[in-house]
């Protein structure tokens, strides 16, 4: 198994349309960052995405992702799950429905998002709308998915509840201002952890750079990336700033996973 990520930029993507910035401008792939996702896959298990981003149409064409088997919602922000009606393509390939799973908070924006999905107008005459049903989870107990054992975690996004996954030896925290001492717990030990890492600048809702560092020392992953990062950010500059063990993310990245 793998984690490869599809996209670590924040949710507006970089370059972000309009931007005259030395990021947006460099043309430097690293710097091209899709809206933030990720996806396990296992040639034998079957692929568990994490958030059906915005861009899922277009990370599926460029990183060859023939099958999405499973999802893991982080919560219902539009980057992190606008690409939703995507999936209707893998039913198509799979022909079958697709297990999604979510927090309570989650599931109750997406159904209210995706109401044409989970409550189809009985005139509709249109093509197959996505296939998916719904799994509410309580981001304390692990559950299984394809036959690998997920353990959530909460996070704060600022205010907002945001669920954040370990699968074997990689921890996946994305929006995140706070990780709660019990959510800490569940990632030590992970030799890989994925983790939100805006900007330099304050911010109320995400880890900031500096933050970021501090989190990632105190949970202690052999190789910290991190991920959601906005145009602000250089891919170059900021990996020679870092720390040892600490590194930015980039789409395309593949991330070995032990089970």
């Amino acid at each position: 198994m793998k984690l490869k990520i599809l996209g670590c930029g924040t949710s507006t993507g970089v370059p972000m349309p309009g931007c005259l910035c030395a990021v947006c401008q460099s043309g430097k792939s690293k710097n091209q960052r899709m809206r933030t996702s990720a996806i396990f896959i296992d040639e034998k298990r079957g692929n568990i995405l994490i958030d059906a981003s915005v861009d899922l149409r277009t990370q599926s064409l460029i990183h060859h992702i023939t099958r999405v088997d499973a999802v893991l919602y982080t919560h219902a922000h539009a980057d992190h799950i606008l690409g939703t009606d995507d999936l209707r393509c893998f039913n198509f390939v799979l022909k079958k429905s697709i297990p999604c799973y979510g927090a309570d908070h989650t599931l109750k924006r997406l159904r209210h998002h995706f109401d044409y999905i989970f409550n189809p107008d009985p005139n509709y005459q249109g093509g197959l709308l996505a296939q998916i049903i719904l799994h509410e989870i309580d981001e304390i107990t692990p559950f299984t998915v394809n036959g690998v054992e997920v353990r959530p975690f909460k996070l704060l996004h600022g205010l907002s509840p945001v669920t954040g996954y370990r699968i074997g030896d990689v921890s996946y925290a994305t929006d995140c201002k706070e990780i709660p001492t019990e959510s800490k717990n569940i990632i030590k030990g992970s030799r890989y952890l994925v983790l939100d890492g805006l900007r330099h600048k304050a911010h109320p809702t995400h880890l900031t750079i500096a933050e970021s560092i501090k989190t990632a020392e105190e949970l202690g992953a052999e190789i910290t990336y991190l991920t959601h990062m906005t145009h602000d950010i250089d891919y170059d500059e900021l990996k020679a700033s870092l720390p040892a063990g600490i590194e930015p993310a980039y789409d395309g990245l593949e991330i070995p996973v032990t089970i």
